[in-house]
């Protein structure tokens, strides 16, 4: 494969798709916030996200093109903040199909960031890309509105696929840090009531399942989870387990709407039940490194 563009690719996901593709590509360019320079082979090229500035011309004979702009969810749902969470992943989305669209020869692939938050609440069915239920609130509508913005402008040489991606546990960034700080300093409780469910992936599983979409052109929607979601008070046992510490302490809802306020973020992140199973992976023959959680931890804790 010639060329990878990833946009918004400085962060940690960005960082894992990269030590994936650093070997499989000729040229990766990671569009950024940050100045155009070279690093270790890979091309970082400035960009705001809503405007064209020159970068747009790098899309010129793209293999693949990889979306993940977007404001991390991880804040207060301030009147604000949840504009810009919206806005941040509209109006990427918006110029990269006008990019798109604007390109003698646009990418032959292209793979949208999306959220597994779009499915409702659930304890009991398990939601997968044909059957799943969708719900109603700020999360849901911002995916539901951010996956219209990208499929609703048709790019006929183009494929689009929308990544509906979970949690994402690895060793040096997203969820699994603060967790396995909290573990082994005796709050790896259950938060909340615990039997909510947690759709999770090994960031290994993660990068590799996005090679695999690549490789057999799966296009549409597809959920990026492992196959068996964990009920939170299990979750938390078995990081406790792993991490080797005897005992956690149970975080009630109320006191995690006070901890949230302190360190600026929502308890819809943990609470909210995310029962999602990978239905359209497992149909097209993806295997999974890391499908058991106890399997995962081991891997993530190895130093």
């Amino acid at each position: 494969m010639k060329k990878l563009i990833i946009a918004a690719g400085t962060g940690f996901l960005g960082q894992v798709l990269v030590n994936q593709f650093k070997n499989k590509f000729e040229e990766i360019v990671i569009l950024t916030r940050g100045k155009s320079q070279t690093i270790d082979g890979i091309k970082y090229v400035n960009w705001n996200a809503r405007t064209f500035s020159g970068w747009e011309s790098e899309l010129e004979n793209v293999t693949v093109l990889i979306n993940l702009a977007g404001k991390s969810v991880d804040c207060r749902y301030t009147k604000a903040n949840k504009q810009e969470i919206l806005l941040s992943r509209i109006e990427s989305t918006k110029i990269l199909n006008k990019a798109v669209l604007n390109c003698k020869n646009p990418p032959k692939h292209w793979l949208n960031s999306s959220t597994s938050t779009i499915y409702r609440f659930s304890l009991d069915k398990q939601m997968d890309e044909v059957d799943g239920e969708i719900g109603n609130d700020f999360s849901i509508n911002v995916a539901l509105s951010w996956e219209k913005a990208f499929f609703k402008t048709e790019t006929p040489n183009t494929l689009k696929t929308a990544l509906r991606t979970s949690i994402v546990l690895g060793k040096n960034g997203g969820a699994f840090i603060p967790l396995k700080t909290l573990a082994k300093i005796g709050f790896g409780g259950k938060q909340g009531k615990g039997n909510q469910f947690i759709s999770w992936i090994h960031e290994d599983d993660f990068a590799n399942a996005i090679d695999f979409i690549i490789e057999k052109e799966i296009t549409g929607v597809i959920n990026i989870v492992s196959p068996q979601p964990t009920r939170n008070a299990d979750f938390m046992q078995k990081l406790r387990k792993a991490v080797g510490f005897p005992f956690g302490v149970p975080m009630s809802a109320f006191l995690l709407e006070i901890g949230s306020f302190f360190i600026r973020t929502e308890t819809e992140l943990v609470l909210k039940s995310r029962n999602v199973i990978p239905k359209r992976l497992l149909e097209n023959g993806f295997e999974f490194k890391f499908g058991d959680i106890d399997k995962a931890f081991k891997n993530l804790l190895r130093k």
